[in-house]
């Protein structure tokens, strides 16, 4: 019975399965509350497959994932860089995009439910690595490092989108189907500590050249992102240098082969589950010579665009139905025979915009202009001069940021709610409120477990 939970979760792992809870599946003379961890990783290979199962599963469906249930689609039309064209609200996303989501939507309960099931599955890894006697120290340090890393990623993102919620390291089902929530601040700090501890344990270098898999530079990114959104301007700075420095990253000076596999700008990315699919980016923004039913990028990002901005020119296509305009979003181009083209999570690129908004906090102005000037050389844009405003600077930081990152894992409301700008999104979307600055914790949840209780407010 012990090899039979063994191979189950194996195989769950490596289908990139998710599991509702443990007690679905386990059958055992195990107690039902914990995953036999210790009969899990006899060897390095078995550690390794639940670790490919989880990348599977990060690819396949979650925030990270390129497709519909992921950041860049769910928080680009939450805000005001995508325009939401589904024809019914199947899956909750077109109540998100009008901003009326309630308890009750199908996709915050997803978003919800599959990232804590994969925090789970981190949680898995650590345990039974932790817990094997076969796995050397070097082995075990990089394959913690890896669960550690994208368990960090993941609450970093859950907690920018719900504010206060539980964190948990236990794999025991019934101590987590009781937690209480950690507020904001009390979360980062932890994830702060976690990510320093992924650091240390990470290599530098990659276990595949197409960065398919996190390193040491990847969680160093990752803490650059932390620092910037605690404030930590010095400790952002730092961190931001050190990799703009390294070596074996440079920015791609081609804004066509900015998303190609290869561009030695990228720090981490998803393959595709199988060999020539398309990116789940490509197909969810596809629409040719007909109005689009998933989503098309907003009029208002497309003005703000300078016609003589390269990313515009090569990474938007203008669809023409009945008169009408329509933009799609074109920075993977590729169909079915890709060959050239993974999902980007990480690009040196951010590091330039981070490092020159925290020099700009520390009134580094001449300097932080020159790192914004580098992406608007590549753009085929004016520099900047040198004569702004700290408020000025900033200003076209952002205005720039929002042109290289739309549709791109949740930038641009993780943006804007650290800069306190969502508020502009009444502009131009009339339902927007000040509460919606987090989204409901599912109802289901608050049935499940009393203690996340209150709700969030104004839901």
């Amino acid at each position: 019975m012990k090899n039979k939970i063994k191979n189950i979760f194996k195989i769950i792992l490596v289908s990139g399965w998710l599991f509702t809870s443990c007690s679905d599946w386990i059958e055992t003379d195990f107690p039902q509350n914990q995953i036999a961890t210790e009969q899990v990783f006899e060897d390095v290979q078995s550690a390794n497959a639940a670790l490919a199962g989880l990348y599977g599963n990060l690819w396949n469906s979650s925030l990270i994932s390129g497709g519909y249930d992921g950041l860049g689609a769910l928080l680009s039309s939450y805000t005001d860089d995508l325009t939401c064209f589904y024809a019914d609200n199947g899956n909750g996303a077109l109540d998100l995009y009008h901003n009326q989501q309630l308890s009750t939507n199908i996709m915050v309960d997803k978003v919800w439910t599959s990232t804590y099931q994969q925090i789970y599955m981190t949680n898995s890894i650590i345990h039974g690595t932790e817990n094997s006697t076969t796995i050397s120290s070097t082995e075990k340090n990089r394959i913690i490092g890896e669960s550690l890393f994208i368990r960090t990623l993941l609450y970093f993102n859950l907690v920018q989108i719900f504010g206060d919620i539980p964190y948990t390291e236990s794999i025991d089902y019934e101590y987590n189907r009781t937690l209480t929530k950690s507020t904001v601040s009390a979360l980062l700090t932890k994830l702060e500590m976690d990510i320093e501890k992924a650091i240390e344990l990470l290599p530098e270098e990659y276990r595949s050249a197409e960065r398919i898999y996190v390193n040491k530079s990847t969680a160093m990114m990752l803490k650059a992102k932390l620092m910037l959104l605690s404030g930590k301007w010095q400790e952002t700075e730092t961190i931001s240098k050190s990799l703009l420095q390294n070596p074996s990253y440079s920015l791609e000076g081609d804004v066509t082969k900015v998303f190609t596999k290869t561009n030695h700008g990228i720090l981490w990315q998803l393959k595709p589950k199988n060999n020539g699919d398309a990116t789940k980016e490509y197909t969810l923004y596809y629409f040719n010579n007909s109005i689009p039913n998933r989503y098309a990028l907003t009029q208002d990002l497309f003005n703000n665009f300078s016609s003589q901005d390269l990313r515009l020119q090569h990474w938007i296509s203008t669809i023409t139905v009945n008169q009408n305009n329509y933009y799609r979003s074109m920075k993977y181009k590729n169909a079915a025979g890709n060959t050239t083209e993974y999902s980007v999570v990480f690009r040196i690129a951010e590091l330039y915009y981070i490092l020159a908004e925290s020099l700009i906090k520390q009134n580094k102005l001449t300097e932080a202009i020159s790192y914004l000037n580098v992406i608007r050389t590549r753009a085929g844009l004016p520099l900047l001069s040198t004569n702004l405003s700290a408020s000025q600077i900033l200003q076209e930081l952002q205005v720039d940021k929002r042109r290289e990152f739309f549709a791109e894992m949740g930038h641009r409301f993780f943006d804007l709610k650290r800069w306190g700008l969502l508020p502009n999104l009444q502009n131009i979307k009339p339902n927007w409120q000040t509460h919606h600055k987090v989204w409901p914790l599912p109802q289901s949840e608050l049935l499940l477990n009393s203690n996340l209780n209150p709700q969030n407010e104004g839901y």
